[in-house]
């Protein structure tokens, strides 16, 4: 899904810095996006930057391009021959979900809770009876 840009934009020139693909440009009345280029930062960031810091909000998907993140991500790679799409939030969570968790037997043991004793490290503490006895 490409993003474009409305036109309540206020020509306030914060979104086309902003844009690591270049796919925003001045046009004859308000800033552009160019579909071709949009990857709505995917590859990049987890949020489109350009929404993150437009003042008025203008800046929706483009009901003309609706893309799936896989398109998008093929597009970056396209735009960014020989650079490895960063590892998102949004990326992280889809890549770990689809893995199963640890067994018991992979994952180190639980830390002591504070405060609790280290059997190794102390001499057992004797008994209230035996003290009683003697």
């Amino acid at each position: 899904m490409a993003l474009w840009i409305t036109d309540e934009c206020i020509n306030c020139d914060v979104c086309e810095p902003e844009c690591p693909n270049d796919a925003i440009s001045l046009g004859a009345l308000i800033y552009e996006i160019d579909p071709g280029k949009c990857t709505e930062c995917v590859g990049h960031f987890d949020e489109p930057q350009c929404v993150q810091v437009c003042p008025v909000s203008c800046i929706p998907v483009n009901p003309a391009f609706v893309e799936t993140r896989e398109q998008l991500l093929a597009r970056f790679v396209r735009l960014h021959p020989g650079r490895t799409p960063a590892m998102t939030a949004a990326a992280a969570s889809s890549a770990s979900a689809s893995l199963p968790a640890p067994a018991a037997a992979d994952r180190p043991p639980d830390p002591p809770a504070p405060g609790a004793r280290d059997a190794s490290q102390h001499p057992p503490l004797p008994s209230l009876t035996a003290a009683a006895q003697g």
